[in-house]
């Protein structure tokens, strides 16, 4: 199934499939049906509209879909370049789709487009209490860098229900 996806960058015409995409795979009762949930972490929304748009904006930024030949979107990761990083957010999965090899899939896509934009490495930030999570990444050769980042106070990415932060990790390239 996985070699049938194509890989494209998306366009202002994808932020309608793609907004659903991304707060399904991270919160309420679909993303309970994956194993990279934040439901039980924060309530509300992922992101809204208007925050796809400006990330999709910013200079050297792209999202990479996944969709099946018939054109539904199965995945997606937010790229932007900061060499020699390319920072990697948002790797959003289908929550029905998740655990069958799409992420790791989304994430040498995101080495290739890395490669294309002359970065040397990836660097990702991911919820310090997301074991699951980080252990993911460290298998797929992500290391901590020992560097944290506050969790966004904006409601618009989620209420938190306990104290949060970000842990960045980086994955040299080559």
């Amino acid at each position: 199934m996985l070699t049938d996806l194509l890989i494209t960058p998306a366009t202002e015409a994808d932020l309608a499939d793609l907004l659903p995409l991304v707060n399904r795979a991270y919160r309420g009762d679909a993303s309970r049906q994956g194993w990279t949930t934040e439901a039980n972490l924060l309530d509300g929304q992922r992101t809204d509209a208007e925050e796809l748009q400006e990330l999709l904006r910013a200079p050297g930024a792209t999202f990479l879909l996944a969709r099946t030949p018939a054109g539904h979107l199965l995945g997606s990761v937010y790229l932007k370049n900061q060499v020699p990083d390319l920072y990697l957010g948002m790797l959003s999965v289908e929550p029905a789709q998740q655990a069958q090899g799409l992420g790791k899939f989304l994430l040498a896509a995101a080495e290739a487009h890395a490669w294309q934009q002359g970065c040397t490495s990836l660097l990702i930030s991911v919820i310090s209490v997301r074991e699951e999570l980080l252990a993911w990444y460290e298998r797929h050769g992500f290391r901590r860098t020992g560097e944290t980042v506050a969790f966004p106070t904006d409601t618009r990415f989620g209420i938190p229900r306990q104290k949060l932060e970000l842990l960045l990790l980086r994955k040299p390239l080559g």
